[in-house]
Formats: structure tokens, C-alpha cells, sequence
């Protein structure tokens, strides 16, 4: 064992547990891994240590995380481990120390650095993934296989996740596309838990409070109690009806039988944001107070430590006294309809065990740090928006996760209580299920694809899809031949460097040594041809075309690459790999002009005139010469022998390679299918051409958001254009907003005709769009909705938060986080957008949005504040 780990053991203070060596000897053997492991096991332990190796060796550290949240907690843990000089912070809202040697950040910033080909990556060692089970999430979960595909092979990942049933699929996954990867695995929780089911007795005014398994299995007597519970009755002469013994307890009467049995703290889950507001509300009115005046006083300080900062117009807007008088109570509600320093309030609060009982949302139950005593699950069932969705085993699962304090609590109580909708062998099959296997919903978006485009050639991108957990799931055979190419096509690399000759050419020199022409290899011909780019000068000799001409462009279609060339005297032509007769080499390079419009003859003069002025490099046109007579100036190499031998090993491992390509085009490859389906609409859209990128597309390579190519079509179509900053963020929140009341929203109001002009236009545009990507079977992007250009104009305009969160009947929480999306959505147009007028207006337009409440819900409360 090194000193660094026998130090980091040391620092730790407690004995560790058989899965956190397992996983720390894993990474000293250079392995990545992957931590399944419950809530409040102790993964986090594992990801500090790969960070300490890293650090001892000289090297950075990422440390990623799904949620700002939770990005921030790990950002002030680290600063109290290694100082704030040491540690810095990458999110949408803060810029904190970026070249730190540990930074934590999202996993979308990380992803972006990776596209950009940042340098910051360099000296990176190892990356924590933590909550890697995002890898799921419809919307998110690509960006964790983006970084797990796209970070270089030297990184070590240490990934964290919820308990799973395929952690060793996945790790399965990792070590084909990355190298040794290891699945360790823990599924003893640290504290045990107890699912408990409660019901209120209508026949003798109390609660049943149950176990739901005894000894794993349902408890059997439970189960004749509840079903015994339902009694038939008659009516006069109709059916017999069910009259019901038991009713759901009300929530007051919950808490005070978890203080009666000492299972306080608790978290209380409600899938509702009123519903939760109104039980803490209910409690504090019917007298429940769980504080000493002590306990009293310490909230008064954290609440003044964490909210004076504030105006007090705005605090009353959001309920302050209210909110107050509720954690003085010992209780709070928290859900993402309160703004973040409330949340946080909460959150602080409840870590000290000053509030007894939080009524949340389900987003508690994702990475924040906040272990009760108890749970309790109001309802099994929660409604999506659309309909209602039972909990899933890995959800109840994350729920659950949250009950049993490790050091505090013997045992850990999930209360699941009773509701007409559930049956008690219902619950008893969620609460025995250990079935939560991670599905990944990968999918080319445009952003990744114009990315792919422009960092990949053709069959580069198409192997990096084919290596995607999607794929490995749906054909794992593709993965493994995916993976088999890209080591054959490094030791091509290899090889062909060693094959190489400072004398000359050693496969001219081959052909003519064994009497026949040169053996055409295919699989280097349509290599070469995919690497180039427009503007590439090569050498062509192709019927009367003889001589250097420009690449205009390089399509990759089913049957290879298809060049279109211009020569000297501005014949345009197109070649395939059968017109060489070896690989082409590139000997200059002429910069296409803007528009490309090659059949334009100002367009066409330009590509020549360059081409007449430029100093070639000398290589010459690609035929075959056969002389074979004289004396070839390879025979003067002294390692001529090696040379030969390398290249009959290029010769061998070529057709070995494209036997596999052939392979990998006889599976099903639906992830690159999918893919080359948002490639034709980029390429009718004009922002690819051929395997290059138009400057529309590098505008879409840089739009990181939900609806990438709208957000691209409206900026490059110039609808973003020309605006006052505040015009321009009020037109802009129609990509980040969503409206989702079952309630129909209010009519649109624009400040002026022009902003609704615009509007209608992105809205046509948007129309356009779903009908093409309804044709062509992709994800239909989510239209633009007009309903916050009054907050958003408002706002950027100066007016009171009080004024317009009245005004339009908003919560606090939706307010700030919508206005949060907003400022990040300016701030890459800020960067992106072609005109410079609109790049300052957009600057601008954030700088008027980040004001009051919203300024305050993106700073950082450091460890010392």
C-alpha cells in the first residue's frame, strides 16, 4: 500500500469496508470503476481517494454532478479538504478557479470542454462521474455517454451510482470502449431498513402501523389484516359495494405517531408542490411544534446568515414570514417551486437536526445530502403531467435511500402509507424488489452531430456511436467489433509509420520487386480520402484531369467517400477511391470563399486563383509506374528489411479491417442509422455539407440546449438580430420556457410588434422542423412557447420582483430557475451569434437578469461564510 493511501486511510479515521478497498485497489491498479453502492454507504469515500492519487501524482481532478445543487455542496466539501486556492467551480451560474486542480462541475460542462478540445483536459488524471444512473434520463443521460465515449483513454473514471441490478454490464460496456473497468458492488445498506405500512383505522380512530416484510418476505399477517379490511355491503337491490376500514391517515396525524414511536427526523414525500406547502402550513396551524427554544434560536441565525441578504419587498413576496414560522415549528416544505436560498435554508436546517419534518418533491431524494431517521411515501403513484406513472423499484428505491442516519441510527424506516389505488402485495413487491437496471437512452442530437462532424471523420463518428451503451444494449457484438476496429486501425497507424521510408516510397518499391503493380488497398484509399477537408489540394490524374485541383467537398455516402474537385482551368469533377491508384496526399491548402456557392463563376475564380499562387509541396500525381527496371533509391535504407515486413503486416491488417467495417454493416447499427437520419436534415438545412461544416453549423456546435437546432435556425436566420437587450432576452425565454399547467396559459404580450413578429416567425420555423423530424422518425423538439416574454421584458427592464411575480402569478423557485436558463442561453449566444451587435446585446441582456433574487440563488455560500 502506497503512503499517499495509507495517509488517506489514516485521514479518514474510521475503518473502511470491503467494497471501498476493493474499488481504491482497483484505481492503484489503473482501472476505472464503477460504484454501485446504496445511499449513505460511503461511495463518496472512493471518488475522494481517486482525487487524493491524483493530487499526489501531480495531476487534476474532475469531479462531476448532475445538478448545480449538488455541484455546489461538493464544492464546499472539497474547499474544506484542500483550501479554496486548490478547488474550483464550473457551472451555468458561477466561474469559480477553473484552473484549480480539482474543479467540480456539471456534467454538460465537462462534455462542452471535451467537444472544444480544451487544454484544461490535459493534465486531468481521473473524473468522478457521480450519480452515473442519469445515464437513464431521457433528456440528460447522453451527456454521460458522451464523456464516458469521448474523454481520453489515460482518464481513469471513478463512477458512483444508485444500487443497480447490470452495474457489471455497464462496467462490462466501459472496459470494451475504455480500457479495464471494474464493477464493484455493494448491496448492504450501512444502516438497516425497515419498510413500515400505515393505515388509519375508521372502526377504532388509530393507526396501523406494520412491518411490510418479515424476515424478506411479505408479512403474512398484514396482508389478511388489510385485505380483510374491505367489507361488502347491500344497497337495496344492487351489487354488493366495498365499504373501507381503513383511509389514508391525515398528515398530522402521521407526524405525531412518528414522534410517538421516535422516528423523527423524516422526510415526507409528496409528489405535489401545493400539497407540500399545505401540510407544513397544516402542521404549524394545528399547533405541532417540535423545537426547543434553543433549537430556536439557532434556525433565527442560519436564516439570517442565509436570507438577510435579501430585499425585504421580495421576501415578502415569497412567503417569508410564513416560511419561518414553519421552521421555528420544526417543520418545512421543500420542492423546486421555492427559490434556491430558501431551499438551502431548509437544507441547513435539516442537517443540524433542527427541522424534524421536510414535505418534499421526489428532487430531494437526487444527491443533496440530507439522511433522516425516517421516510414516508404518501403515495406509490405520481403524476407526470400527462398521467399517472407507478414508482419504479429503483425510484422507491432512492426514496428509501434517504431513511437511516450511519453513527445515529440502529435501524433506517421508510413509512409507505395507505391509499385506496394500493394494495398491501403491492407494496410488499416493491419493497422486496432489487430490480433497477440502468437502460441507456442515448440518441444523436443535432449539436452532437455537427460536433461529431467537425472533430471526427466519417467512420471516426460512426464508431463512436456504434460504441455507445444504446448500442451495446441492443447489440453488444457491434461494440466489441467496434472496439476490435479502433485497436486495429492504432496499430495501422503504427504500422504505416514503420513502413515508411526516408528513401522513398516502399510500396512502389513492393510492386516492383514482385513484378506486379501495387496492391490497391481500399480500406487506405478511403481512409485518405475521409481525412480530407475543403480546401485540401491534392494531386489527380483521371483521364484528361491531370495535375493539382482543390476539394470542394467530401460526401460520405453507403458506397464510400465522394470527392467534388476544381482544377486549374476550373474543371469541376467527382472522384471516388476507384479513381486512385493510392492513397492521395495533401500538398497545399486554399481557403474556400464565404458563401460557398461553388457553381457561382466569382466563386470558382477565386478557388483558382489561389490555387495558381500557391507554393505546392511537391508531391506528384498518384500513378502507376511501370518502370520497373531501374535501381529504386529504397534499396540505400538500412532497415529496408523492416521496412518490408511492416508493410506486408499494413497489407494483412487492411483487409482484416475492412472484413470487420464489413462486419459492422451487417448488424443493426441503430444507433447510426438514427444518426445519418439527422444528418440529412442538417445537410437539406445547409449546416452540414458533404462531412464539413457550413458556418451554420459551427453556430449549432456551440449551442448547447433542449431545442439546439431551433435556437441555430432563429440565430442564423437573423431573427435574434438588431434587438435592445431586453427585447432580445424577452424573445429568447420562448426556447427556455415550457408551460406545463393543466390550466391554459394567458395570451402572449410583446413589447412590441416587432418582438411578436419574430416570435411568429420562430414559431413558423418550428412547424417547418416537426414536420421533418416527424418524416424522418427522430425526437420532435419542444415548440416554442411565447408566455414569458412579459417576465422576461419585465424583468430585463428593471421592474421589482415583487411587481412581476404578482403580476403573472409565479412561484419564486420557477421564476429564478427559468430566469437562470435564460441568462444561460444569452450568455452562448453572446458567444456564438455571428453578428457582433447581437453577441453585445445578449451580453448585456444576462447582465440585466442576473438581479436580486436571481443573483442571489446563483451565488456560492463558502465553507467560511
Amino acid at each position: 500500500m502506497s503512503d499517499a493511501r495509507n495517509a488517506f486511510v489514516e485521514r479518514c479515521g474510521f475503518p473502511l469496508d470491503r467494497f471501498q478497498t476493493d474499488a481504491m485497489d482497483a484505481i492503484d491498479a489503473g482501472s476505472s470503476v464503477v460504484v454501485a453502492a446504496p445511499t449513505g454507504s460511503g461511495k463518496t469515500i472512493v471518488a475522494e481517494y481517486g482525487i487524493e492519487r491524483s493530487l499526489s501524482r501531480g495531476r487534476r481532478a474532475f469531479y462531476t454532478a448532475p445538478i448545480k445543487a449538488l455541484s455546489n455542496q461538493k464544492y464546499n466539501d472539497l474547499v474544506a479538504r484542500y483550501g479554496r486556492d486548490a478547488v474550483g467551480l464550473l457551472t451555468g451560474d458561477n466561474a469559480i478557479n477553473g484552473d484549480a486542480s480539482v474543479v467540480v462541475m456539471t456534467t454538460e460542462v465537462l462534455r462542452n470542454m471535451i467537444y472544444a478540445g480544451s487544454s484544461g483536459l490535459d493534465a486531468v488524471e481521473v473524473v468522478v462521474l457521480d450519480e452515473v444512473h442519469f445515464i437513464q434520463d431521457t433528456y440528460r443521460g447522453p451527456v454521460w455517454e458522451e464523456v464516458i465515449i469521448h474523454l481520453p483513454h489515460h482518464v481513469q473514471l471513478v463512477c458512483l451510482s444508485a444500487t443497480v441490478s447490470n452495474t457489471d454490464e455497464v462496467a462490462e460496456w466501459m472496459t470494451t470502449v475504455r480500457g479495464s473497468t471494474r464493477a464493484v458492488i455493494e448491496t448492504r445498506r450501512p444502516v438497516d431498513l425497515d419498510v413500515l405500512f400505515m393505515a388509519a383505522d375508521r372502526t377504532s380512530d388509530s393507526e396501523h402501523l406494520l412491518p411490510v416484510l418479515v424476515n424478506g418476505r411479505p408479512n403474512n399477517d398484514a396482508g389478511r389484516l388489510f385485505d380483510q379490511g374491505v367489507r361488502p355491503r347491500r344497497r337495496g337491490s344492487y351489487r354488493p359495494r366495498a365499504r373501507r376500514v381503513f383511509a389514508t391517515p391525515a398528515r398530522i396525524e402521521v407526524v405525531d405517531r412518528l414522534q410517538d414511536e421516535d422516528l423523527l427526523p423524516a422526510i415526507y414525500f409528496i409528489f405535489s408542490r401545493n400539497a407540500c406547502d399545505e401540510a407544513a402550513a397544516s402542521c404549524v396551524r394545528q399547533g405541532v411544534r417540535l423545537t426547543t427554544p434553543d433549537e430556536r434560536r439557532r434556525i433565527a441565525a442560519i436564516v439570517d446568515e442565509r436570507l438577510g441578504g435579501l430585499d425585504r419587498d421580495d421576501l415578502d413576496v415569497l412567503g417569508y414570514a410564513q416560511f419561518v414560522t414553519q421552521l421555528e415549528a420544526g417543520v418545512a416544505s421543500h420542492h423546486a417551486g421555492l427559490v434556491p436560498p430558501f431551499k438551502e435554508t431548509v437544507e441547513a436546517c435539516f442537517v443540524e437536526g433542527l427541522v424534524k419534518v421536510v414535505f418534499a418533491t421526489e428532487t430531494l431524494a437526487v444527491g443533496i445530502n440530507m439522511p433522516a431517521r425516517s421516510v414516508v411515501v404518501e403515495k406509490l403513484s405520481k403524476f407526470t403531467g400527462e398521467h399517472h406513472e407507478n414508482l419504479t423499484p429503483g425510484e422507491f428505491t432512492q426514496l428509501s435511500g434517504r431513511a437511516g442516519r450511519r453513527g445515529l441510527d440502529d435501524r433506517g424506516h421508510a413509512v409507505v402509507l395507505w391509499n385506496p389505488f394500493t394494495t398491501f402485495d403491492q407494496v410488499a413487491a416493491l419493497a422486496a424488489s432489487r430490480s433497477f437496471r440502468l437502460t441507456s437512452s442515448f440518441r444523436p442530437t443535432y449539436n452532437m452531430a455537427v460536433n461529431l462532424v467537425r472533430s471526427y471523420s466519417s467512420d471516426e463518428a460512426r464508431h463512436l456511436l456504434n460504441l455507445s451503451l444504446a448500442q451495446f444494449q441492443a447489440d453488444r457484438d457491434v461494440v466489441r467489433l467496434e472496439a476490435r476496429l479502433e485497436k486495429r486501425l492504432e496499430r495501422l497507424d503504427e504500422l504505416r509509420a514503420e513502413a515508411e521510408s526516408p528513401y522513398g516510397d516502399i510500396h512502389e518499391y513492393r510492386a516492383r520487386l514482385e513484378g506486379v503493380p501495387r496492391v490497391r488497398s481500399e480500406s487506405a484509399i478511403e481512409f485518405a480520402l475521409s481525412r480530407l477537408r475543403p480546401g485540401s489540394v491534392i494531386q489527380v490524374d483521371k483521364g484528361r484531369i491531370i495535375g493539382p485541383a482543390v476539394v470542394l467537398s467530401a460526401a460520405h455516402r453507403a458506397g464510400g467517400v465522394k470527392l467534388s474537385i476544381i482544377t486549374g482551368d476550373r474543371s469541376m469533377t467527382n472522384l471516388t477511391a476507384r479513381d486512385f491508384s493510392r492513397p492521395p496526399e495533401v500538398s497545399g491548402r486554399v481557403e474556400l470563399p464565404v458563401p460557398f456557392a461553388p457553381s457561382r463563376p466569382e466563386f470558382q475564380r477565386d478557388v483558382v486563383e489561389q490555387l495558381s499562387k500557391l507554393v505546392l509541396r511537391g508531391a506528384e500525381a498518384v500513378v502507376v509506374d511501370e518502370d520497373r527496371s531501374a535501381v529504386h533509391p529504397v534499396e540505400d535504407d538500412p532497415d529496408l528489411p523492416l521496412r518490408l515486413r511492416a508493410a506486408a503486416q499494413v497489407d494483412r491488417l487492411e483487409r482484416e479491417i475492412d472484413q470487420t467495417r464489413e462486419q459492422v454493416k451487417g448488424r443493426g447499427n441503430s444507433v447510426a442509422r438514427r444518426f445519418d437520419r439527422v444528418l440529412r436534415v442538417l445537410d437539406d438545412m445547409g449546416y452540414v455539407n458533404g462531412w464539413s461544416l457550413t458556418a451554420k453549423g459551427d453556430v449549432l456546435a456551440s449551442t448547447f440546449h433542449e431545442s439546439d437546432l431551433l435556437v441555430a435556425e432563429a440565430l442564423t436566420g437573423g431573427l435574434l438580430d438588431g434587438l435592445e437587450p431586453a427585447d432580445l432576452a424577452a424573445l429568447v425565454s420562448v426556447f427556455v420556457y415550457e408551460h406545463r399547467s393543466s390550466e391554459p396559459p394567458p395570451a402572449p404580450w410583446y413589447p412590441s410588434n416587432e418582438v411578436r413578429r419574430r416570435s411568429r416567425a420562430i414559431e413558423t420555423i418550428s412547424r417547418e422542423l416537426r414536420v421533418v423530424e416527424e418524416r424522418e422518425r427522430l425526437s420532435v423538439h419542444r415548440a416554442p412557447d411565447p408566455t414569458y416574454i412579459a417576465v422576461a421584458y419585465a424583468w430585463a427592464s428593471g421592474e421589482d420582483f415583487a411587481e412581476v411575480v404578482e403580476a403573472e402569478e409565479l412561484s419564486g423557485g420557477d421564476f429564478v430557475r427559468t430566469m437562470k436558463q435564460l441568462i444561460d442561453l444569452l450568455r452562448q449566444i453572446a458567444v456564438m451569434a455571428p453578428e457582433s451587435t447581437t453577441r453585445r446585446s445578449a451580453d448585456h441582456g444576462a447582465e440585466l437578469l442576473l438581479r436580486g433574487v436571481v443573483a442571489a440563488s446563483s451565488a456560492v455560500l463558502g465553507v467560511d461564510s
